[in-house]
């Protein structure tokens, strides 16, 4: 019985590093390819180490395009949408899950119903929009479409259902508003689903390619996803160029999943125990 455990033990933890290995493969093959040359990149068999040309590719990379200005876009546009977004979610969440009022509960389903809609169905509708407001090519395209999700809505509303109705009470009591019991008594218990709200959020604004390339006109205002773009030419592309460029696009996502990681792993495992 003890050797057929500790087969199983053996078998479950190389299954695991298979799947680590095949995991984290992609990236180590971009930190290859954006230290070396592009010649190397196709030859054959493949050259799987580090090379000496991050340097003179990163230099490719600048001199190509404005990366420190579409770095400084898309920090701006994804720091400012995950503060509005972690906001407005809390907010609206936390009033669907402790306060009722007259068509509450009809509003909350019809925004669950929302997230059934693929949100390709509604770029032309809300291009629409924007363009009406006059927001084309500006930040505000980018960032006012964003500041609430029914996602984030939902989550928060499902973590906030544990918050205990007679704290509340009992803060009503001594005089605190209702806006009072959020900022005061909910935002602190609701931490951990804010912070992995936050990591998720600022990944989807950071990653974000399609709407961005929609609305954004001015190179100016481009974020690293477009901007990237303009890296591969036509006819031919520095491929070790392109993947410096993303590289040093995904370093800023590692970092900071790194320093939040702990707080995302734990709004992801109570969050499950409170839905």
């Amino acid at each position: 019985m003890g050797k057929a455990n500790q087969t199983k033990k053996i078998l479950l933890h190389t299954v695991l590093i298979i799947g680590v290995l095949v995991s984290i493969f992609p990236f180590y093959w971009l930190v290859v390819m954006s230290t070396n040359q592009t010649s190397a990149i196709f030859a054959f068999p493949p050259k799987l180490t580090f090379g000496g040309y991050f340097a003179t590719n990163f230099q490719h990379v600048l001199d190509n395009m404005n990366f420190y200005r579409a770095l400084f876009n898309t920090l701006f546009i994804a720091l400012l949408s995950t503060t509005l977004q972690l906001f407005f979610n809390s907010l609206t969440g936390f009033t669907f899950a402790k306060f009722k009022f007259p068509g509450s509960q009809w509003l909350f389903y019809v925004m669950i119903a929302t997230m059934m809609i693929p949100g390709q169905m509604l770029l032309v509708p809300q291009f629409i929009i924007i363009k009406t407001f006059g927001w084309v090519g500006s930040y505000k395209a980018l960032i006012v479409p964003g500041i609430a999700s029914a996602f984030g809505i939902f989550w928060i509303r499902q973590y906030a259902l544990a918050i205990h109705t007679e704290l509340l009470e009992s803060a009503r009591i001594d005089g605190c508003s209702k806006f009072g019991q959020y900022w005061r008594i909910a935002l602190p218990i609701l931490r951990p689903a804010l912070a992995f709200l936050a990591i998720t959020t600022f990944m989807g604004v950071w990653e974000d390619y399609l709407w961005p390339l929609i609305v954004l006109t001015d190179t100016s205002k481009f974020t690293l996803m477009i901007a990237l773009q303009q890296l591969k030419s036509v006819h031919t592309a520095d491929y070790s160029m392109v993947m410096t460029g993303t590289l040093m696009a995904t370093l800023p996502l590692i970092i900071v999943f790194l320093v939040v990681s702990r707080q995302f792993i734990a709004g992801i495992m109570e969050g499950a125990v409170k839905s």
